[in-house]
């Protein structure tokens, strides 16, 4: 099973407001946020835009295509999420403990986490899901058992976490180092102090092309 994006491969697609892609065990980039964290007008005339971008851009993409996209759509919705808006609250490091806790759970087992940064107000993690797990049931699992945890100690009512996530699968050897350095990088571009912020690497887990 490859562990990159084959464009000419079937891939499996879920999601109607916000298509998610997932290949087997390919690589895969995912980003979430706290419900607060951005507005919800924002949000719709964003989801709107990336839907009909979407219908006139089938895949595969050439180079040109997939740089028009990043920066039309994941690098704009990363920004606003870097300008810290919203309640912030896993700048507690007691909260983004929880958060970590379920991303280690089942490590090894449904899931290969090589890096991931929790952020004031969103996640990012370049992770492969093993064994035949759909990512959708990945991402339930860390977001429902995180949220109704930090949702007990904080006595909070309604959601914590946005419903929806982001995902991209990994192309090449390439892709995959640049959102490890992306991960990596992104608490001194949001300009945050280490108490703000948790950053994990298994440098262990390396793409075939190093190995």
């Amino acid at each position: 099973m490859s562990e990159f994006l084959n464009p000419y491969a079937h891939i499996d697609q879920h999601g109607l407001n916000l298509p998610h892609w997932q290949q087997g065990e390919a690589f895969v980039f995912v980003t979430w946020r706290m419900a607060d964290s951005l507005p919800e007008n924002v949000l719709r005339a964003w989801s709107s835009e990336r839907r009909i971008w979407f219908e006139k851009h089938p895949l595969p993409w050439d180079a040109s295509t997939r740089a028009e996209y990043r920066e039309r759509f994941p690098l704009r919705i990363e920004r606003w999420l870097d300008q810290g808006s919203g309640s912030c609250a896993l700048s507690d490091p007691t909260f983004r403990l929880i958060v970590e806790g379920a991303l280690s759970h089942f490590e090894g087992e449904r899931h290969a986490v090589r890096s991931y940064v929790i952020m004031p107000n969103h996640v990012h993690i370049l992770f492969q899901p093993l064994s035949g797990c759909l990512l959708e049931d990945i991402l339930h699992t860390w977001k429902s058992y995180s949220s109704q945890q930090i949702m007990k100690m904080t006595k909070h009512t309604g959601e914590f976490w946005s419903a929806g996530y982001w995902d991209r699968l990994i192309r090449d050897r390439t892709h995959f180092e640049r959102c490890v350095r992306y991960i990596r990088n992104n608490p001194a571009k949001a300009k945050l102090n280490p108490s703000q912020f948790s950053l994990y690497e298994n440098e262990a887990l390396t793409c075939e092309s190093e190995r």
